[in-house]
């Protein structure tokens, strides 16, 4: 048996790495095994033991039995895994640099393993393992133990996609939600503090409360949900941001056209918490669950089948036979191997749900050799930062171990701002991502816009066609296809394949077939509830759907009984008829809703829940506060005036008028049964019923 290696020369921090590693790899070993792992005596041992007791990296408890030499268990504790793994990043460092000092030596060139400049070029082994942030299984299973004690943060939707792919090395090189002056760095200049290139923020958004509840240098749980923990994380930094200047500079605009711009100021929390994560287990996905892989099963995966060179293509919409076109001549440009990696963690509202897009993918998977092409889904919450978004895509493709990855034209824009024009120009994405795909160590193909050349009966690229005016050029539009979606007509199989649009037939019946919701917002006594109660009768009266009223009043009574009237309970009263309303419509049913709903943001978050599943319909009531108040059947106006109702909308509440609505009727000088006429002119035109 060979004896141990001498480790007198290794500094403190080499031994308390080694130390921190055989604990988390042996828990339950005793001290001498311990020890001639390595290579210390016992006495060194017990010093370095006690120095990571005291320093909470380790928790060590007394054991009943009787071999004298087994007397403690010992146990990472949460603080420990989060030191390990960072000591793991600067052990690795040095040998690496070691490595390449003597291959320099030996051979006169550097290896190409250490970082230049940055740590993205940490890895220039597209195959080669990267880090991740999991603890093994056994210390798993007792920090979830200590984690169960600890004060929990329920991570939402978004923070959940971050954190896996922050966990699994998606997002390598960061080991944790940015610190606040990684965050000011990476919003200002893209890059993190060390200046290693990060375009985007990946902060863990709290509410005020909850942060009052933190302390720096605090552990708090990480659970999804269902209230399973996920990871623990060691609170470094806690700050205010300022949104307006995160919105400016990653998103281009403080404009809440944009999704992320309005999540930012809408839905997350007004606090920041940073600080390195320690993983305890993935999250966990039902579906396709043969279709996920995190970047080192990806890694292994062509290390199996031999692929060197491979070309990941982005998308989160269905795939058509263009991009079948598309993705073949970038793979044979390339000379690579082709991944197709759809985003299925959070897109951009209104997209077409997942499962449907999943099922589309596997339906043209079939189409492409089967040998040359493979597909893995991606949990990625996207912000539709376009340029920046687009360097985002690049790096965690290359933590995939692609070698190539294709960028199109306006990649992940957002479409219209409030002005109504693009917020990105179609190829500043590709512009950005050029710059720097040479320090990223993946190479961008660019997007061909293709379409169909009649006469030859085949794809081709629309700027290498050089008789344009002698032939038929043939395309097919998204608002196009949508259209002949819903109104059920032809989609010819030049375009796209019969299983693809079969998927999308099943998730996309014709309109008149289709569930929706219409949604009137107005003041107190404008008249909302009686047109609502109009529409429902004549709804009804042409059957077909079932209909529900989700009218203020009655909500309020049996399904909000227990909120006042604070714009926060209001808010909340909302977003429960929203949810309803996004059921009702989902399954098929007709929802009408008529609640005052004074807030633009509220109602614009509804729109987004129910619009995953129908149309939606807003409808403004817009008669005068006037008239609503000279009306005043239930004499609330008259109590607000007086002071004796608090924060009643138009009096001492704001009303944010609907900017553009579907509808807009004025109940003054009309007749109830003319303005329910009015919306259901409407929905015929939509197409969402059938014309008498």
């Amino acid at each position: 048996m060979n004896a141990p290696a001498p480790t007198s020369s290794l500094t403190e921090e080499d031994q308390l790495f080694r130390l921190l590693r055989q604990l988390d790899l042996t828990p339950e070993a005793s001290q001498r095994v311990i020890a001639g792992a390595l290579g210390i005596s016992l006495g060194r041992l017990n010093a370095l033991l006690r120095g990571a007791a005291a320093a909470g990296l380790v928790s060590i408890t007394e054991r009943a039995g009787p071999d004298r030499r087994q007397r403690f268990t010992y146990a990472i504790t949460t603080r420990g895994a989060g030191e390990k793994n960072r000591l793991t990043d600067r052990f690795l460092a040095r040998k690496f640099a070691e490595f390449d000092a003597l291959h320099a030596e030996l051979t006169g060139s550097t290896s190409g393993l250490v970082p230049l400049n940055t740590r993205s070029h940490f890895m220039q082994n597209n195959l080669a393992p990267i880090p991740e942030l999991y603890v093994s299984y056994d210390s798993a299973q007792k920090l979830k133990v200590e984690a169960g004690n600890l004060t929990s943060h329920d991570l939402t939707p978004r923070q959940i996609c971050d954190l896996e792919l922050l966990m699994n090395g998606g997002f390598n090189p960061l080991k944790g939600f940015l610190s606040e002056a990684d965050y000011d760095s990476v919003v200002e200049t893209m890059r993190l503090t060390d200046g290693t290139l990060w375009p985007m923020p990946i902060t863990l958004d709290v509410t005020e409360k909850f942060a009052d509840t933190i302390e720096i240098g605090q552990d708090i749980a990480l659970r999804d949900q269902e209230g399973v923990i996920l990871a623990t994380m060691t609170v470094t930094d806690k700050w205010v941001p300022n949104k307006a200047r995160e919105a400016e500079k990653v998103f281009g605009a403080d404009d809440s056209a944009h999704p992320a711009v309005n999540y930012l100021h809408n839905t997350a929390g007004a606090v920041y918490l940073g600080g390195p994560i320690t993983g305890i287990q993935q999250p966990i996905h039902y579906d396709f669950r043969g279709r996920r892989d995190t970047p080192n099963e990806m890694r292994s995966r062509f290390r199996k089948l031999g692929w060197r060179k491979v070309v990941a293509f982005q998308t989160r919409n269905p795939l058509h036979r263009a991009h079948q076109e598309l993705t073949f001549r970038a793979a044979r440009e390339s000379q690579a191997n082709l991944l197709i990696h759809p985003v299925v963690g959070m897109t951009k509202p209104g997209d077409v749900d997942h499962f449907t897009r999943v099922r589309c993918y596997e339906a043209v998977l079939d189409k492409y050799p089967q040998s040359t092409t493979t597909m893995s889904l991606l949990n990625l919450a996207m912000r539709m930062a376009g340029p920046r978004e687009a360097v985002w895509h690049g790096l965690i493709r290359k933590n995939h171990g692609c070698t190539h990855f294709i960028v199109g034209r306006d990649h992940a824009g957002p479409g219209k701002n409030s002005a109504g024009e693009d917020f990105y120009g179609p190829y500043d994405a590709q512009d950005l991502f050029r710059e720097h795909q040479e320090e990223m160590g993946i190479e961008m193909v660019d997007f061909k816009h293709m379409v169909y050349v009649q006469e030859r009966a085949q794809y081709e690229a629309m700027d290498e066609i050089e008789d344009k005016d002698n032939i038929t050029i043939l395309n097919i539009s998204g608002t196009e296809l949508r259209r002949r979606l819903q109104e059920g007509l032809e989609i010819p199989d030049w375009f796209s394949f019969p299983e693809v649009v079969e998927e999308l037939r099943k998730t996309k019946p014709p309109r008149s077939q289709q569930g929706f919701t219409v949604f009137f917002t107005g003041f107190s006594g404008s008249g909302k509830s009686t047109i609502a109660n109009a529409l429902m009768v004549k709804l009804m009266e042409m059957g077909g759907r079932p209909v529900t009223l989700l009218d203020g009043d009655i909500v309020r009574k049996n399904l909000s009984s227990e909120l006042g009237f604070s714009k926060e309970h209001r808010d909340l009263n909302i977003r429960r008829i929203g949810y309803v309303a996004s059921e009702i419509t989902k399954n098929g049913g007709i929802a009408i809703c008529a609640p005052i709903a004074p807030y633009a943001t509220t109602r614009r978050a509804v729109r987004e829940e129910i619009e995953q599943f129908g149309a939606f319909i807003e409808v403004h009531v817009a008669t005068s506060l006037e008239e609503c108040e000279r009306r005043d059947r239930k004499g609330l106006y008259k109590l607000a005036r007086e002071g004796k109702i608090k924060e009643f909308t138009g009096i001492s509440d704001p009303y944010d008028v609907p900017q553009n609505p579907e509808l807009s009727v004025d109940t003054e000088g009309q007749e109830v049964d003319n303005c329910a006429h009015q919306v259901i002119l409407k929905l015929e035109s939509m197409g969402l019923i059938a014309g008498a």
